[in-house]
């Protein structure tokens, strides 16, 4: 690893000078595209004038992120087939998030999730809770990202401190603020779809790559990777049999049950993520949303196959001493299969574009909780109510802006906290949050009339406090070797993800709190609702009661 660290250094003028080509290409974009921003319509949505192919193009963007193609790489360079499972189970979850939520979603809703959550309950509460839970799955993701960057740079430039590390954080937290304040969501998009592009053509170049390096013997790619974890010297890595299942969730009956918990939480937790859900309101049209939606599958499809490739092939090219030894750790798997296949220019060229992956995705993630935040809590609940003067669109945007600011400097500070963590583990925590929190709620309103304001409430309260609770008193936080914080140890749950707990409790609590509620405020706007999220009329109007 010295000799690669040593070479990458000697050329870390060209690696950045290709990173910073790529941060004035799309500032220039974000700059152009952001001529129309007056409108809170135009930044939160930008003016709903993307198709359908480019808003499926914008969401494997925002979707494909560090976790995708850093974390899964490494993990299945690591663990192998366990590993892949971070790849299935993110795509299938698009399956539930086509057939449950996309199109029903962008028939009701204006600009936020809380416009669906609040359309037949009542407005302050539920969207005080929705915003909540937004902002939350947003901070964990936003976490997951900033980890992916310090890890990434750590390698690029041979930055082995951590306070050189915690320095790079703070730039792509900088950066991630400057997108958002200038592009707005149309912006952020062309950076999504740009970076989408480059991300799933580079990681197709270098499957092929791959392949040629074994002859386009898919099976030489799996012996060799075996043969190379066998010989590691790692600790725990050469008793692993990468070819099946096991090497990460096998063995105790709790690491199985904890392979479960995270399926569900991968599976389920798409069609909650608010950064996710916002996307549909970026279309004119439902039908616009569900070509999207298909187009973003069949994108994100090819790219997971791409990553079995990548992870089996930086096993048997880098081994896993290479890669757990890096700046980055597990993180470091694609870049460094990137030197030996391409030498300094591919492995500047994939680390661009990972990092434009970061940059990118935190934009998304930004955008959506300063809007959540400006839409729901400040113009509708600090703000709105009888008597008062109705918030401007211009103020609406600016308190968005504020709170971009204020998100991207939390983010930067929670990113140097969880610095080096695996970025797939982290992601499927902010999953397990969005799934509990959010999912529950949104197939109720959307499905079940009886659904009213106290279901709401406990099933999105009750998913994102037990979810929380649970990470913190987790492996995942104390107690063990890849925690958090590894020198303490306050864990009492078993499981580093909570999902097989908080999530069917999330729905369990929605139906207990509304069969004890006399209120039965939504039937008289349920029927109102189910036309709109069928038929999309009235979609574009303000969405109140």
């Amino acid at each position: 690893m010295t000799v690669l660290a040593a070479e990458a250094v000697g050329n870390t003028a060209a690696n950045i000078g290709i990173f910073a080509l790529f941060v004035a290409i799309t500032l220039v974009v974000v700059i152009r595209a952001s001529r129309n921003n007056r409108t809170a319509d135009q930044f939160f949505t930008g003016g709903r004038g993307f198709t359908g192919p480019q808003n499926g193009i914008a969401i494997a963007g925002d979707y494909l992120s560090a976790a995708s193609f850093l974390g899964i790489a490494g993990a299945i360079a690591v663990y192998g087939y366990d590993g892949f499972l971070y790849s299935i189970g993110f795509l299938v979850a698009w399956l539930v998030a086509l057939l449950l939520v996309a199109e029903l979603l962008r028939n009701t809703g204006k600009f936020t999730m809380a416009d669906v959550l609040s359309f037949r309950l009542k407005q302050r509460p539920v969207r005080v809770a929705a915003a909540t839970t937004t902002l939350t799955v947003s901070l964990f993701y936003l976490l997951a990202q900033m980890a992916g960057a310090g890890g990434l740079v750590a390698l690029l430039l041979n930055v082995s401190d951590k306070g050189g590390q915690a320095l790079v954080i703070a730039v792509v937290g900088i950066l991630m603020i400057v997108y958002v304040l200038v592009g707005g969501m149309k912006g952020t998009t062309w950076v999504q779809i740009i970076k989408a592009v480059l991300l799933i053509a580079g990681a197709g170049v270098m499957t092929v790559m791959v392949f040629v390096e074994f002859g386009f013997n898919f099976s030489e790619i799996l012996g060799s990777a075996q043969a190379a974890i066998s010989g590691a010297t790692t600790e725990g890595v050469a008793s692993r049999d990468v070819l099946a299942p096991g090497a990460q969730y096998g063995g105790s009956l709790t690491s199985q049950i904890n392979f479960i918990s995270l399926a569900l939480a991968l599976v389920l937790g798409t069609a909650g993520l608010p950064h996710v859900l916002m996307r549909f309101y970026t279309v004119p049209t439902a039908k616009e949303a569900r070509r999207s939606v298909v187009w973003a599958i069949a994108l994100i499809g090819a790219f997971y196959l791409f990553t079995l490739a990548l992870g089996y092939g930086a096993a048997a090219i880098v081994g896993p001493d290479r890669i757990l030894g890096a700046p980055g750790g597990v993180n470091s798997a694609a870049p460094l299969l990137a030197f030996e296949l391409g030498g300094v220019i591919l492995l500047g060229v994939i680390s661009a574009v990972a990092f434009a992956t970061i940059l990118a995705v935190v934009a998304g993630l930004t955008i959506t909780a300063s809007a959540s935040f400006a839409h729901d809590i400040y113009a509708s609940v600090l703000r709105g109510g009888p008597g008062k003067a109705p918030v401007t669109e211009a103020e609406q945007v600016r308190v968005s802006r504020i709170t971009a600011v204020v998100l991207g400097v939390l983010a930067i500070g929670l990113g140097i906290l969880a610095n080096g963590q695996n970025v797939a583990f982290l992601v499927a925590l902010a999953f397990a949050v969005a799934a509990a929190a959010n999912l529950p709620t949104i197939v109720y309103s959307l499905y079940w009339r009886r659904f009213n304001t106290r279901g709401a409430l406990w099933s999105m309260y009750g998913g994102l406090l037990s979810t929380i609770v649970l990470i913190v008193f987790s492996p995942a936080v104390s107690g063990a070797k890849t925690a958090m914080l590894p020198g303490v140890d306050f864990a009492f749950f078993p499981l580093a993800n909570p999902g097989i707990v908080s999530i069917p409790l999330a729905f369990v609590l929605g139906i207990v709190g509304t069969l004890t509620s006399p209120d039965d405020e939504g039937r008289e706007v349920a029927a109102e609702m189910e036309v709109r999220s069928l038929t999309g009329i009235g979609a574009e109007k303000a969405v109140s009661h």
